[in-house]
């Protein structure tokens, strides 16, 4: 959906690589979080390609199992009954963050969301509020149309007026932009409020350095290449579901819940 986050560009590599060591190449195309020119995408590469990954997919489950029946094709992070998919399970990190902040004594907290068409905004969300309600946590939700920087930063304000002390980022991107708008607005993290992120791919990079989920997407990009060449072997549509798991990679950017 969007090659410049950077949760894909390893993805990408890895399944590139692993493509390679079968000799094969590997066609990109980047949808810019449209359905519709994903769809257009998918259609065009059909006539040119023996397999497909579809990353992310904002398809519907309908035009998913469409492709599917022309071309063997295997999902990453979109669950769809009937199409082998490789899952890489968010929420049992994200379960993990939301205890690390109970624990530093945060009583109320924001989940900025992801795109709505996202299985990992909608895994992430359902594993903050289940959470949130067994630890006896205050949680909000705030929406935004695509996880980009930009968009973390314009959350900051709505995220001040809430009152919560933390807050769980759909994706590090976003939670790079709320450090930003934070500091903007002259409050320290973790001093004054504890930020998490998502995937772990600038966690290492930001100042301070980002409490996050870690991120499997390298994993995901090489199983999703092995498993597309075990369709194309059995010429067949299976029904594979591979979960991988993640946990929470505790940085700087959380600390004790302020008085």
């Amino acid at each position: 959906p969007d090659v410049a986050n950077p949760f894909f560009p390893p993805l990408i590599r890895s399944a590139q690589m692993e493509a390679d060591r079968f000799d094969f190449c590997v066609f990109l195309g980047n949808s810019d979080e449209k359905a519709k020119q994903e769809d257009k995408l998918v259609g065009r590469f059909s006539g040119q390609v023996e397999g497909l990954i579809l990353a992310s997919s904002r398809l519907s489950d309908e035009r998913i199992h469409a492709h599917a029946a022309l071309r063997p094709l295997v999902l990453i992070n979109r669950d769809v009954a009937g199409i082998s998919r490789i899952l890489i399970d968010s929420g049992s990190g994200v379960s993990e963050a939301v205890a690390h902040l109970a624990e530093l004594g945060h009583r109320s907290l924001v989940y900025v969301a992801g795109p709505s068409s996202s299985w990992s905004n909608a895994q992430r969300r359902m594993a903050v509020r289940k959470s949130a309600t067994a630890l006896g946590l205050e949680v909000q939700t705030i929406a935004a149309a695509v996880p980009s920087f930009q968009a973390g930063r314009n959350a900051v304000p709505a995220i001040r007026a809430s009152g919560a002390t933390a807050v769980v980022a759909f994706d590090d991107l976003m939670a790079q932009g709320i450090l930003a708008g934070m500091s903007e607005a002259g409050v320290r993290v973790p001093e004054e409020f504890s930020v998490v992120g998502c995937d772990d791919v600038l966690g290492a990079a930001t100042y301070p350095p980002l409490t996050t989920v870690s991120n499997r997407s390298v994993e995901a990009g090489k199983a999703a290449f092995s498993l597309l060449m075990d369709v194309l072997d059995s010429s067949a549509i299976r029904d594979v579901r591979y979960m991988l798991e993640t946990h929470v990679v505790v940085r700087g950017t959380t600390g004790p819940a302020p008085r």
